[in-house]
């Protein structure tokens, strides 16, 4: 837009604001005036006064409308211009610059890919990889901390954990609306959806398996000990990694799937993690049946005896502790503590 189409803009702003505004001056100066009126005049009056105040408002959110969609623009264009100049500058790093998400939004469409945008088939694979990544990720994580391998899976077969795949599948949800736009929305955007769903799962597996994988108690501003300020501080930075960095990253993997494959591989894919889903569930609540001395009830509990054992379940998910474990830990802490 041009200075003198910005001026002519301002101008007919200006003419339309100012002529309203004449007019319900004009009204209420006569008002004050204290003009001699019949009961049929005077409503007919003040019926004008208030048609001249709803073409007001209207205008005014006609304007605020207008405002708020040229503030998203300038966001989205200051952003998409930053990002694309910070990929640009040469510089050392450990990983290639990742594309940005207009990058992807624009192959996505010239490829006609199966998965583009936020179909079924996209939030498919991204719940996918974020499951593997995520396991991938935290044990790396506990062999550093801890200097050993530990088990940080969520399902019975193979490196997966749903809780990373919800979350990443969330956050996409989530913040993709939001994905050209500044740092302050996916943050925001991360520490809510991160916090609902942390709490959230942690509930579910209390409530459905009595057990935990975490616990927050010992944590400053924490909820039931399921979610604490901290970590919902870390899922709002978070938030700025998956959707700028993170995310173009698994989009453009997604995007190396050839479309004559894809839709088929996502279906092969998905009926393997309901299967895997269930199953979990089912030694799950096995595992929680026999440490209550409840025998099997069928072939398949007898199966799931045979096959996946406590030894084998506590190996399979070993930062798991049922409810009635961690109240007694907690308890002759408590009492350790009382008797020092």
């Amino acid at each position: 837009m041009t200075q003198q189409e910005i001026d002519t803009l301002r101008a007919q702003l200006d003419e339309i604001e100012e002529e309203s505004r004449k007019r319900l001056y004009r009204q209420m100066d006569l008002l004050a005036s204290d003009v001699k009126m019949d009961d049929a005049q005077r409503e007919a009056f003040y019926g004008k006064i208030r048609e001249e105040l709803s073409y007001m408002r209207q205008t005014r959110e006609i304007l605020k409308e207008k405002l708020q969609l040229t503030n998203a623009a300038i966001d989205e264009v200051e952003t998409r211009l930053t990002e694309r100049e910070k990929r640009e500058k040469k510089r050392l790093r450990l990983l290639p610059a990742a594309p940005t998400n207009a990058q992807i939004d624009y192959r996505e469409r010239k490829s006609r890919h199966f998965a583009q945008g936020m179909t079924f088939y996209k939030l498919f694979w991204v719940f996918f990889i974020g499951c593997f990544l995520g396991v991938v990720l935290e044990t790396l994580y506990c062999m550093v901390q801890r200097g050993h391998y530990e088990s940080r899976v969520g399902l019975i077969y193979g490196p997966f954990n749903l809780v990373y795949g919800i979350g990443a599948l969330a956050l996409s949800l989530a913040l993709y609306r939001f994905r050209n736009r500044g740092r302050v929305f996916s943050f925001v955007g991360g520490f809510i959806v991160g916090t609902v769903i942390e709490y959230a799962c942690s509930w579910f597996q209390e409530a459905v398996f009595g057990s935990t994988s975490w616990d927050y108690s010992n944590m400053p501003y924490n909820i039931h000990g399921r979610v604490c300020l901290l970590y919902s501080l870390f899922w709002g930075i978070l938030g700025i990694l998956w959707i700028k960095d993170i995310y173009p990253r698994m989009a453009q993997w997604i995007l190396k799937i050839p479309n004559r494959v894809g839709k088929t591989l996502t279906w092969m894919l998905l009926v393997f993690m309901v299967f895997n889903t269930a199953m979990t569930g089912l030694t799950a609540l096995r595992w929680t049946a026999r440490r209550h001395g409840v025998p099997a009830q069928n072939a398949l509990d007898a199966y799931i005896d045979a096959h996946y054992p406590d030894e084998r379940m506590q190996k399979i998910f070993a930062n798991a502790e049922f409810t009635e474990d961690r109240e007694a830990r907690e308890h002759a802490q408590a009492a350790q503590e009382n008797g020092a």
